[in-house]
């Protein structure tokens, strides 16, 4: 082994530049084939409506029930519209479950619901049954077994087994040809634990590929992407803080197991419901042990030191408050279920003001008008929330040194370089010499300002590995919220759409913010690039919320939320 090292050292001369060469521009070219045949399937599958019932309706014509919770109503939101004075604005809620059973609650109407001439509050369907909403009289037609099928076999598709393999073999090239790049420049000692973290990715990307196979789930474009925004992750770690790989890589794995935990969680809105008490509990549990044990870092208490750990609980705080936004429609038109996740936010942004952490603050805060325009569908409620969050801004900078201070520096950075601005305009800098190709791994020198590998790893990524490369990582994050909107349209359930329009929404704001931050386009927060920056329960958060994403697609054969007859069915 000595002697393989010895003649290792003797070759990084002509032949180790010329290979850096070679992958300076190998990379982008692999990253970007990547990328592009990924993202395609996710942005261009046909969203076509599944029809589960038919409403048959007194005049002989058929609605179709296309989503398994619709709402009936004189409201031209309404799944189904009628447009009749004694029909409230939002009547009714019609429900199927994964048994097929069919069920419609009263959504505190003032003529009230029946069926089959009784008042009821909510109720099992039968197919004969006489549904009267309004003094309208109507009959549940299920679909049969059959047309079930026949709409399963119609559904798009997800990727062909083929093409999944092809995207995962690409993205292990890639992984093999930087990680060679690093044996060549790195000394022995570093390059274990760098061999150590790139290898726990491809080992833990190819089993989860295996465990999709066995479960007949063949869609693999979001956890490839992630797959690759966390290599280039282990990239920057490799050169700032090459003993932090193996942490790095243990919690990709638990943040896999997580995200395949929640996906699990999702697939039984009944079940999903009876987590989401446990969600709501464990955000502010969180929060609550953060403030009393916390340790202030920079102005903000957000860390917990656990012998040589530091953990962020805020970070996994978010899935919770996604569980929390998250409803099915009988809960969002209920004005108490309403007003409670209120509170809520309004409890969590108070922790995360007494903990000085604003930048976290925001991100919640950009959740929870997601939320609130999901659920309400208001603009003028999205307005005054706004106007709140400008009034609580203000109050916060008077009362907020530290925060005050990065907006004072924010557009001023090189009037103090050194302090300030120091982390910012080191970052332009590097960006400006790593071109659009970059300088090759540990070929910069931002690896040695603070925080190159959390903070400002957009910048690092594109000192090493060019603006072409860290310009793609960015793309994927917004890949994952151009794919959240598309399937909520089609989605079965408002709370796979919430969920996967939240979720994806707190990953392009945590990027935006990190990545504008770090070219002084935005005030900088230090929030962190998901799945990217170094940070443990950063990495699980990320995956936690990518679960709602990938719950929300209705594909045939690619989510967690969309059970497969047994085989031999």
């Amino acid at each position: 082994m000595e002697e393989f090292w010895n003649s290792l050292a003797l070759s990084q001369g002509t032949l180790g530049e010329e290979y850096i060469g070679f992958l300076r521009l190998a990379v982008p070219v692999l990253t970007a084939l990547l990328l592009l045949r990924c993202a395609l399937p996710l942005l261009t599958f046909r969203r076509e409506p599944e029809i589960w019932a038919w409403l048959n309706m007194p005049d002989g014509t058929q609605v179709p029930i296309t989503h398994w919770e619709n709402l009936i109503g004189r409201s031209k939101g309404c799944d189904v519209t009628i447009e009749l004075s004694t029909v409230s604005r939002n009547h009714a809620v019609l429900t199927r479950y994964d048994d097929g059973s069919w069920t419609i609650s009263d959504a505190g109407s003032k003529t009230g619901t029946f069926v089959n001439g009784r008042n009821v509050q909510i109720c099992a369907l039968n197919p004969k049954d006489r549904i009267s909403i309004g003094g309208v009289e109507m009959q549940l037609q299920p679909i049969t077994e059959r047309q079930e099928e026949r709409q399963a076999q119609l559904r798009t598709k997800a990727a062909s087994g083929w093409d999944t393999l092809t995207n995962l073999m690409l993205l292990t090239t890639l992984q093999c040809l930087m990680l060679l790049g690093f044996m060549l420049k790195t000394d022995r000692e570093n390059f274990i634990s760098i061999l150590q973290g790139f290898g726990g990715i491809i080992l833990c990307q190819w089993i989860l590929y295996i465990f999709y196979a066995i479960i007949r789930r063949k869609s693999f474009e979001l956890e490839t992407m992630a797959m690759f925004l966390c290599t280039m992750g282990m990239a920057a770690i490799a050169t700032v803080k090459p003993d932090e790989t193996v942490k790095q890589m243990i919690a990709l794995i638990i943040g896999v197991i997580t995200f395949l935990a929640i996906g699990w969680s999702l697939r039984d809105l009944e079940r999903a419901k009876k987590v989401r008490y446990l969600a709501v509990a464990a955000g502010v549990g969180f929060l609550a042990v953060t403030l009393v044990f916390g340790t202030e870092y920079y102005g903000a208490k957000n860390w917990i030191i656990l012998g040589g750990m530091s953990l962020q609980p805020s970070e996994l705080s978010k899935v919770c408050f996604v569980f929390a936004g998250a409803s099915t429609i009988d809960r969002i038109i209920n004005k108490r279920n309403l007003i409670l996740f209120i509170v809520y936010s309004v409890v969590i942004c108070c922790f995360l003001a007494l903990m000085n952490d604003f930048g976290t603050a925001l991100i919640f805060f950009c959740a929870f008008l997601v939320i609130a325009y999901l659920r309400s569908g208001s603009v003028g409620t999205i307005a005054l929330a706004i106007t709140a969050l400008g009034f609580a801004g203000v109050l916060a900078l008077r009362i907020a040194p530290h925060a005050l201070q990065r907006f004072a520096t924010w557009r001023h950075i090189w009037e103090d370089p050194l302090v300030g601005g120091y982390q910012q305009t080191r970052s332009l800098m590097c960006i400006a010499s790593g071109g659009l190709f970059g300088l090759g791994p540990e070929g910069g020198l931002l690896q040695y300002v603070f925080a190159a590998d959390s903070d400002i790893v957009f910048a690092t990524i594109s000192e090493e590995w060019g603006l072409l490369v860290a310009l793609m990582t960015v793309l994927c994050i917004v890949v994952f919220g151009f794919f959240a909107i598309r399937t909520a349209r089609v989605a079965r359930s408002s709370f796979y759409s919430i969920g996967a329009c939240t979720a994806a929404s707190v990953l392009v704001i945590q990027t935006i913010l990190n990545c504008l931050g770090t070219l002084d386009i935005l005030p900088f927060t230090g929030v962190t690039f998901p799945f990217v920056s170094n940070g443990g329960t950063s990495m699980i958060g990320a995956w936690g919320l990518l679960a709602f994403v990938k719950a929300a697609d209705t594909r045939q054969n690619a989510s967690f939320a969309v059970r497969l007859a047994k085989k031999g069915e």
